[in-house]
């Protein structure tokens, strides 16, 4: 008898349950979506935070990573910065993350102004910019190794730039961050 008396409080409960887990369940999908940016930014937030090694080697490494992104080697940046991070004894998780620094949204604008660079320092005015715009790739190799000597220069001073600039910036803000972090666990 108390077996019965038990499935039919039970039955009578599942309605109510049911109603009410859809509640919460639409409650808690929009509740996700609304946090969703939030969580995501806190999380990386922390993992850049808890990056194994030194302020030093994370710096070096978000050095020579801006360094390989100048580079117009595309699909080998990433290769090029973890590997001269390895040369540096820097942090190879965060050199291919800064290789991101020329991405799609800003190849051409990097690359153009890296070209014109190289122009000015060697002095190079046998190439029209104008003209090479409308060129494809392998119209652009056919112009020769003083196009591309003209185009890595410029590459390898901006390089050299982003480099000491990314350790400055890179040293400063893990240091910052970690002794902010630090402050409010304690």
């Amino acid at each position: 008898m108390n077996n019965l008396l038990v499935r039919l409080q039970h039955r009578m409960r599942q309605p109510h349950q049911r109603s009410h887990r859809k509640r919460f369940l639409r409650r808690t999908k929009f509740h996700r979506k609304k946090l969703t940016w939030k969580r995501r930014g806190r999380y990386l937030y922390l993992r850049f935070i808890r990056l194994q090694g030194s302020p030093d080697a994370i710096a070096r490494g978000l050095s020579v990573g801006a360094f390989a992104g100048m580079f117009p080697i595309f699909g080998f940046q990433i290769i090029f910065g973890v590997f001269l991070a390895a040369c540096v004894r820097g942090n190879k998780l965060t050199a291919a993350a800064a290789t991101w620094i020329s991405n799609p949204f800003t190849y051409l604008p990097l690359f153009a102004f890296n070209f014109h660079l190289g122009q000015w320092l060697l002095q190079a005015n046998e190439f029209d910019f104008d003209q090479l715009q409308k060129l494809d790739w392998q119209g652009l190799l056919a112009l020769g190794p003083g196009f591309i000597a003209t185009w890595f220069t410029g590459c390898f001073v901006m390089g050299c730039l982003a480099a000491i600039i990314g350790y400055l910036l890179g040293l400063w803000l893990i240091q910052h961050l970690r002794k902010k972090h630090r402050s409010q666990r304690s």
